[in-house]
Parts: structure tokens; C-alpha cells; sequence
């Protein structure tokens, strides 16, 4: 079965997610460029993962620009690595703090994954013991 991994991660406070399959590669997607809700008070202490970051991800047209471009180059990669009978593929999402837009992203990306694919999903947020 196909694993696929998926990071989330900080490109001031982490080093990029290293691929341990022994495949050595995998995507990198830098969110940087996105709409940061890390910039305003009330989303500081929240992630990716909650609500309120969500809905204000959402709103922003850029994002699901994004994620839509994300999608469709790595399911392409899932289809030919399923048929190619490979077993692991990592996705990276990296953003400035690793909380808010890098875990926006991978968790949507997983999303999408699961609802379209019978492969294995992992997530894992580099920064996640911080967000607390």
C-alpha cells in the first residue's frame, strides 16, 4: 500500500523534512506566499487546524488557488506511484512559523488524498508542541 506522508514545518525554526523510505525525494511547497493569519492578534495562538484559521484561509481566493495546484501535481504523482506499485511519497508544507498556513495546507491536502485515493495518509506538524 501507498503511505503517503505529509509535513508541515517552519523554515525559521526546522530543517526541511528529511524523507526516510530511502527514496530520497519527495514535494516541498512553500505557503510563505500566501495570506498570513499569523500577522494578526487573534489568530496567534490558534493553527491550522482550528476553526477560525480555517475560515479566514478560506476566504482568501489565493489559497484554494493553491491547494487546487498542490492537488493536482501530487495526485498525478499518486496515480503513477500506484501503479507503479511504489510504496511511500512525501509531501512538505512549509511557512514562516509552521503553524497557521504549512498545516492549513497538509491537512487539507490530506483530506483530499483519503476522499480520493486508497492509500495510507500520515501527517505530521514539525511544530505542533509549540502552538500550545
Amino acid at each position: 500500500m501507498l503511505t503517503v506522508t505529509i509535513f508541515s514545518f517552519s523554515f525559521l525554526k526546522d530543517p526541511k523534512p528529511i524523507d526516510k523510505s530511502e527514496n530520497g525525494g519527495g514535494f516541498v511547497f512553500d505557503c510563505r506566499a500566501l495570506p498570513n493569519p499569523g500577522r494578526y492578534e487573534k489568530y496567534r495562538t490558534l493553527s491550522g487546524k482550528d476553526t477560525e484559521v480555517i475560515e479566514f484561509l478560506e476566504n482568501e481566493e489565493e489559497v484554494g488557488l493553491f491547494i487546487n495546484h498542490v492537488y493536482a501535481i501530487v495526485s498525478q504523482s499518486v496515480k503513477q506511484y500506484l501503479n507503479r506499485d511504489f510504496t511511500d511519497l512525501m509531501v512538505s508544507f512549509g511557512c514562516t512559523g509552521g503553524q497557521h498556513r504549512s498545516v492549513y495546507n497538509a491537512e487539507l491536502l490530506a483530506q483530499k488524498l483519503k476522499e480520493n485515493f486508497d492509500i495510507l495518509v500520515k501527517i505530521i506538524h514539525l511544530q505542533e508542541n509549540n502552538w500550545k
